[in-house]
């Protein structure tokens, strides 16, 4: 029975060897099996895409930049029964400074303005005027080339105060107000900007600039350089001064502003003006040098001045009760303060 089976067996192999027999030659394959020494290891980064049906927002970058500084400085003094003797003080500054600027690749336009207002009481004197000032400046420049820092360049700057001033103690007699005087300066040339740096220089050889003294009683007088009124032997008026002057000259202006040392700001204006027509080469100044020092966000200290020569307005002197006019001097104001500041 096993030989039968045995039989059975190889008849149906030689039966599957004829049916599926190859006609080129099978060729030995030589295997080499080594040990696993190493595990190899594969980082998969699992990656999403989200779509989103809606369209991202664009958001225009504006060429305005701003910036705006208010500020209030207090300074007091006060003795009781203070054996060497003293006058109790207290003086406060309101101040603010605005700027609008557009800058484009070629072109920037710069505008500015600044105002302060500041008071002081002495023990047993009246309240007096220690600050007054409405300033603007507005500069425009155009340049061909990124390359360049300088700018064809149109300024105008108008200047004036907001309330009467006097010669204390008198305070009935105001020597100046409202308008009176105030002045603009308008113009065209060359302006050397230097961002990086904050330096600033304007040079223009044909500006108009114009003294209003909108108080005819101050006109009368020709204070500020404005054509008097005239008068008959007999005191009687003939013809009221002027409320106006206009002159043609060269004008210089600089700005220049640099941390000198850590937390020490330098603030340094200077405009320089000669009029073609009158006395051309007496230079009319004005300069004003700060610096502020920064204590924290919100607390700093200032030191400066402010120095005037302008021709045009003159000194008077009392002589045995008698005003007599003098020629023009340099006018100078230091002021020194610490307070709040806020910038935004």
């Amino acid at each position: 029975m096993k030989l039968y089976h045995n039989l059975i067996v190889l008849f149906f192999i030689q039966i599957y060897t004829n049916c599926y027999s190859q006609d080129f030659p099978i060729s030995q394959v030589a295997i080499e099996i080594k040990p696993i020494t190493v595990v190899a290891t594969a980082t998969i980064t699992a990656t999403s895409k989200i779509k989103n049906g809606l369209p991202l927002p664009i958001f225009p970058v504006s060429a305005w930049h701003s910036k705006n500084t208010v500020g209030f400085d207090l300074n007091e003094i006060a003795f009781v029964n203070w054996n060497a003797g003293g006058v109790s003080s207290i003086s406060g500054l309101l101040k603010g400074n605005f700027i609008r600027t557009h800058t484009t690749l070629n072109s920037k336009w710069v505008n500015e303005l600044i105002v302060r207002y500041g008071v002081n009481k002495q023990d047993g004197l009246i309240m007096q005027k220690s600050d007054d000032e409405f300033r603007f400046n507005s500069t425009f420049g155009y340049r061909k080339d990124t390359l360049s820092n300088w700018y064809f360049s149109c300024k105008i700057n108008f200047n004036t105060q907001f309330s009467n001033g006097y010669k204390y103690p008198d305070t009935t007699t105001p020597i100046s107000k409202l308008f009176a005087p105030a002045y603009t300066f308008l113009g065209a040339g060359a302006d050397y900007f230097d961002k990086a740096n904050k330096f600033d220089v304007y040079i223009s050889p044909l500006t108009m600039k114009s003294t209003l003294v909108l108080d005819q009683t101050l006109a009368n007088k020709g204070a500020f350089g404005v054509t008097k009124a005239t008068y008959d032997s007999e005191g009687n008026l003939i013809s009221e001064g002027k409320l106006s002057k206009t002159e043609i000259g060269f004008l210089v202006t600089n700005f220049y502003k640099k941390e000198v040392w850590k937390n020490i700001t330098m603030e340094n204006r200077l405009s320089l003006y000669s009029d073609y027509i009158n006395n051309f080469g007496n230079i009319d100044v004005e300069w004003k040098l700060q610096f502020d020092l920064i204590v924290n966000q919100y607390v700093s200290a200032n030191i400066g001045t402010h120095t005037i020569y302008d021709d045009d307005v003159k000194t008077y002197e009392e002589i045995d009760g008698v005003k007599v006019a003098g020629g023009p001097t340099l006018q100078l104001k230091q002021s020194l303060g610490i307070g709040l500041v806020y910038v935004f």
